[in-house]
């Protein structure tokens, strides 16, 4: 099996999605180390005499929080923000996955239904990762270098995508990552105004499992996922930004684009909120099962029947 991206070189073009939702949910973090991507800038910005001088007038004016723009009509939601935002979620998604991959999907759905995690891991307090992430669970910000854009795209661990635009190329071996994989970008002027307006971005290496949305859509195990964006701000409204994403994935049987839109906080000062997944989690997951914590402690089942952990490795209990 070849590399997705390749494949779809050589297939049908990709469809381009609607519109885009709203409300936020689910247990995520801020990036409480935010501050080191500050201190960085510091450091890059203090140049020695005679060094050369860095215009950031020829990139666009991305600063600010950004949050995921609202849909007129989306929601409240079975599971949660949809993939798509412009169609309703799960099976309404209309996933290009190959039958293999559908039946996985079924089969999450159902373990959801009756109380289980299905393929979202998200309730174990594990980074969701890309493309997940980029449906911007709670507040983001982008911070942009002349080497390296910082997308700090709150998650349920503090985390923040790095985007390298130094014209490095791929490395012959990349280290897998879960959460963010290797991201190369190229900065774009459109048009030909002198300031770049353009952000493309090629992100793959990943490590998995991993879903699309929380409605636990798969992506395929060979984790040969590679993920395209092209953002951009609107060209009526400089407080909405685009990001178009293609999905090329062998779990799909066509690369799959949607586009996301993100409103900016009119408060130039806003508030970030700060939170811990860990905090309060009442989920375990032992082996391959998932159960809950009670209220006073206890270990409990998530679903009708389940079995009991495992506890070879304990005595037995006093009678």
């Amino acid at each position: 099996m070849g590399h997705p991206a390749a494949e779809a070189e050589r297939g049908a073009e990709p469809t381009t999605a609607l519109d885009h939702e709203g409300e936020i949910m689910l247990c995520r973090t801020p990036n409480q180390t935010f501050s080191a991507v500050i201190a960085l800038a510091m450091v890059l910005l203090v140049a020695p005499a005679g060094a050369q001088v860095i215009d950031f007038g020829k990139y666009p004016d991305w600063k600010g929080q950004w949050t995921r723009a609202q849909v007129p009509g989306a929601g409240p939601f079975v599971y949660g923000p949809p993939w798509d935002p412009g169609k309703p979620e799960a099976r309404g998604q209309q996933a290009p996955l190959t039958p293999e991959y559908q039946a996985i999907f079924e089969a999450n759905l159902a373990d959801q239904a009756a109380g289980g995690p299905g393929t979202w891991y998200g309730h174990t307090c594990r980074g969701h990762g890309v493309p997940a992430v980029m449906s911007v669970f709670f507040p983001m910000e982008i911070v942009i270098l002349p080497d390296t854009t910082y997308i700090v795209a709150n998650d349920v661990h503090v985390y923040v995508r790095r985007i390298f635009t130094d014209d490095r190329t791929w490395p012959e071996k990349i280290d897998p990552a879960y959460l963010g994989g290797l991201s190369l970008g190229k900065w774009i002027d459109e048009d030909g105004d002198g300031r770049y307006d353009t952000l493309e971005i090629e992100t793959r290496g990943f490590k998995g499992p991993r879903a699309v949305d929380l409605s636990g859509i798969p992506l395929h195990q060979d984790n040969q996922t590679v993920i395209k964006e092209r953002i951009y701000l609107d060209k009526a409204d400089a407080n909405l930004l685009h990001n178009q994403i293609t999905i090329f994935d062998h779990a799909l049987t066509q690369p799959w684009t949607v586009t996301k839109d993100y409103r900016r906080n009119a408060n130039r000062r806003p508030n970030w909120p700060e939170q811990e997944c860990a905090e309060g989690q009442a989920h375990v997951q032992v082996g391959k099962e998932t159960y809950m914590l009670s209220a006073d402690g206890y270990l409990m089942p998530v679903r009708k029947n389940q079995g009991a952990p495992d506890l070879r490795y304990f005595n037995p209990a006093r009678k």
